[in-house]
């Protein structure tokens, strides 16, 4: 695990920080401040090249809809190999989260 290196009280402010944001309009408002908006778009379409792989998605495919560079492309897709499964985590439960919006 790389981000081991990093531990420490910042990091971990950081995401105690994230975890309290209650609302997507609080996100917008946290990574605004915290973020430059290429931050913040390259994190987005990190997710999204993800979530694209995941679907079966060639690598032409998501370079033309995202923009993403081959080799994010393929970083991403290595992270979704040999990763901390931690893409797969949260795409699913984002997936679940806009699952149940839509019964209500």
């Amino acid at each position: 695990m790389q981000i081991d290196k990093l531990r420490g009280n910042e990091l971990d402010q950081l995401f105690r920080a994230i975890l309290s944001l209650q609302s997507v309009e609080e996100c917008y408002e946290f990574f605004d401040d915290l973020c430059t908006i290429n931050e913040i778009q390259s994190l987005a379409q990190r997710l999204e090249v993800a979530r694209m792989l995941q679907h079966g998605h060639t690598y032409h495919k998501i370079e033309t809809e995202t923009g993403a560079s081959t080799a994010t492309i393929s970083r991403v897709k290595r992270c979704l190999n040999f990763g901390n499964d931690s893409y797969q985590l949260t795409l699913d439960r984002v997936r679940e989260q806009e699952k149940q919006e839509k019964e209500q």
